[in-house]
């Protein structure tokens, strides 16, 4: 199954809820700790925080996040891989943390594939095709023609090498006949700020770091990089619509834990966060974070994985694209 088969069910609401799996009271006798590889602040933890609660009255214990940032997301993820498979410790990553760096370091040591199992999909965060004031193009396509037109003229940036704003940039490129030129910034605001005073002329960032920018003109969304429009841009078309199906993504955020984790715990937890991110008012605040809650089950999850990686390591192949 596709990443855009999957990502419809699932935000369709056609993903049953099932109930929570019987399991001996056993587990949890402890807090669960969550381990974040990513600095401390970021919207996974503001999504985690949110849907948290909801999971800790039904197993009556805390979750403990702690954030382990380095490497890419690859020290944080080597801890829990690292871990006993117990059920007290999980990892919430990215899509760069599942499906990018075991591409992109060889000397990794791991598989998160292999090496972790998925319990679920909890958020996906569209990216989106953005242009500066000073580009002419208003629509993808336009903005295509242009660039086969003057190989080397344009330039896309992203907030980090090996993000999906990254290897999508790098998709649409490869797409044009390799004729945009990357260039690479340390983190969301000075990707943005580059974009404003025309250093870079496009990038593919989710929502949230450009909401200000798009809001007061200064930047432009030319597509959403999804099967299904934006809530929060009705007005701007999908990659789909506009002639790219094969340029979609996103910022997904994943929990799993050890492998070899007993499959109760792991469905459990699946199905108390299902339950949590069915409810109305949770999912409001997700999206208040630029973010579509999702709740996949664990073997959807796994079938999600497999494919966003295959995908993303075709495009590191073929534009033999290394770590910064």
């Amino acid at each position: 199954m596709n990443r855009e088969r999957i990502l419809t069910i699932a935000t369709a609401g056609l993903i049953a809820l099932s109930p929570a799996v019987g399991f001996s009271q056993d587990w949890p006798t402890k807090p669960v700790r969550v381990v974040i590889p990513f600095a401390a602040g970021s919207v996974s933890e503001a999504i985690f925080r949110t849907v948290a609660p909801g999971v800790e009255t039904d197993l009556g214990q805390r979750f403990i996040v702690e954030s382990k940032p380095g490497a890419d997301g690859a020290i944080g993820t080597s801890e829990v891989v690292r871990a006993g498979p117990d059920g007290y410790t999980l990892l919430l990553g990215p899509t760069a943390v599942f499906a990018v760096i075991q591409h992109m370091f060889p000397n990794l040591g791991f598989d998160p594939l292999t090496a972790l199992e998925p319990i679920s999909l909890l958020a996906d965060a569209p990216l989106l095709a953005v242009v500066g004031a000073n580009v002419p193009a208003v629509t993808l396509q336009e903005l295509a023609r242009y660039v086969r037109a003057s190989p080397g003229k344009y330039n896309f940036g992203s907030p980090g090498s090996g993000s999906p704003a990254h290897l999508t940039g790098a998709a649409f490129s490869q797409q044009n006949g390799n004729a945009v030129v990357y260039v690479p910034y340390k983190g969301t605001p000075p990707m943005v700020q580059a974009l404003l005073s025309g250093d870079i002329q496009m990038a593919f960032p989710t929502w949230t770091g450009i909401i200000g920018p798009v809001k007061a003109g200064k930047l432009r969304v030319l597509a959403v990089m999804a099967r299904e429009r934006m809530a929060e841009l009705p007005g701007v078309p999908t990659t789909v619509e506009e002639g790219f199906p094969k340029l979609v993504g996103g910022n997904w955020w994943v929990l799993a834990a050890p492998r070899g984790t007993n499959p109760r715990i792991i469905e459990r937890l699946a199905a108390d966060f299902r339950k949590v991110l069915a409810d109305t008012a949770i999912r409001k605040r997700i999206g208040e974070l630029g973010h579509i809650p999702i709740g996949l089950a664990p073997a959807e999850t796994a079938a999600f994985l497999k494919a966003e990686s295959a995908r993303y390591k075709s495009i590191v192949e073929r534009g033999g694209i290394k770590p910064e």
